[in-house]
């Protein structure tokens, strides 16, 4: 691991010139003391802004921590506008220091607003899920990326479990009779279901996987889940919930299939056409996780021909989805903007993490470990 400055000071001539030369040095020679520019990229409260004085994950609430930093001598940029080269962040990219963005109105970083940014210390998501970000070039430029770890997993494994329920009892069409003013008891009782003893298996068991588990369990349905590593056999019996290494052995056993694997270059596009016709015929499949883990026409497809039953996720590729995303149109589905880990009491947790992290950061110590995603150019393991 890359020494910080303090302790570089101590070491030999010969370790320092060492140091000075890695693109890790130069990014972070500064990362302690001075001001700062910051620039945070939320989503637009608008007329709600003002409706919840603790909404503030939108541009209006600014995360809460305007009056800090700028009582710190720092300044505060806070914008939604973040496509193109006209866009607001396109202008203060050659000059910010730290860039917050989150997963529901993502900033995406490629490698070349990286090169831009020649000023850029600190990538932070107020969140979790930094795959907007291209981890490999700010890993090769010395940055640091970190996120709010844990911040909003209850939120999005309850808002899974609410979207299981919402495609198993088939909730939709009769909302919308009730809506509409019908009344066609047959056209929601011929395909809803009781979740009791059915397969529902998770893609993914990190934290939202293992929480998703745990609220399953008193439904006793037959619970699977596929990971990289196996969890402990005492909290696999806790939980309830078998081990299943082969992927493609799992999916046809499922009845509700839910994504909660990180998106990485080995997961992108991970559910093609061909592994989607693997599942069960009817399979009902949750996705919270990331839009490109699956393949957008391949999902609408099967949709349409009825190998998928009903698809219900907030995530979608790109965010904001455009009009005609074809997700928008396929049937059966229960589909809403990227919310499940933006609730008020999340929205608090990352918005108190990420103030953390920037006082830390400006005093020139290190994160809790598990925030890091970049760290002195190597990856979290989940990323590599």
């Amino acid at each position: 691991m890359m020494l910080s400055i303090k302790r570089a000071a101590s070491t030999t001539v010969r370790s320092i010139t060492s140091s000075i030369s890695s693109p890790t040095f130069t990014r972070n020679l500064h990362a302690s003391g001075g001001r700062k520019k910051i620039v945070g990229v939320f989503y637009k409260g608008n007329e709600y802004a003002s409706q919840n004085p603790n909404f503030v994950g939108c541009v209006e609430g600014a995360l809460g921590i305007r009056e800090w930093l700028e009582s710190q001598g720092h300044e505060y940029i806070v914008t939604d506008d973040k496509e193109g080269l006209n866009s607001v962040l396109e202008k203060h990219l050659p000059d910010l220091h730290v860039l917050i963005s989150t997963p529901f109105h993502p900033a995406y970083v490629t490698a070349e607003r990286i090169k831009k940014a020649k000023n850029l210390e600190l990538l932070l998501t107020a969140g979790i899920g930094s795959d907007h970000i291209d981890l490999n070039a700010a890993a090769a430029a010395g940055l640091t990326v970190a996120e709010v770890t844990g911040s909003n997993v209850v939120s999005v494994a309850e808002d899974e479990l609410m979207r299981i329920l919402i495609l198993v009892r088939n909730f939709l069409p009769g909302y919308h009779q009730a809506v509409s003013g019908e009344w066609n008891v047959a056209g929601i009782a011929h395909r809803a279901y009781d979740l009791e003893g059915k397969t529902i298996g998770t893609v993914g068991a990190g934290r939202i996987g293992r929480l998703l588990l745990q609220r399953l369990k008193p439904f006793n349905c037959n619970l699977l889940y596929h990971d990289r590593l196996q969890l402990d056999p005492e909290l696999e019996n806790q939980l309830g919930a078998k081990y299943e290494e082969d992927l493609d052995a799992m999916l046809p056993k499922c009845d509700v299939l839910v994504i909660n694997t990180p998106l990485t270059d080995k997961t992108r596009g991970l559910f093609d056409k061909n592994r989607i016709s693997k599942c069960k015929k009817g399979v009902l499949i949750v996705n919270n996780a990331r839009g490109a883990i699956m393949d957008t026409q391949a999902v609408a497809d099967a949709s349409s021909n009825g190998h998928i039953a009903g698809y219900s996720g907030d995530v979608w590729f790109p965010q904001p989805a455009p009009k005609d995303h074809p997700w928008r149109y396929m049937p059966n589905h229960a589909m809403t903007p990227h919310i499940s880990g933006t609730t008020i009491d999340a929205q608090l947790r990352y918005a108190a993490g990420v103030k953390d992290m920037l006082e830390r950061h400006f005093k020139g110590e290190d994160f809790p470990e598990q925030h890091y995603i970049v760290k002195e150019g190597q990856l979290a393991s989940q990323y590599r």
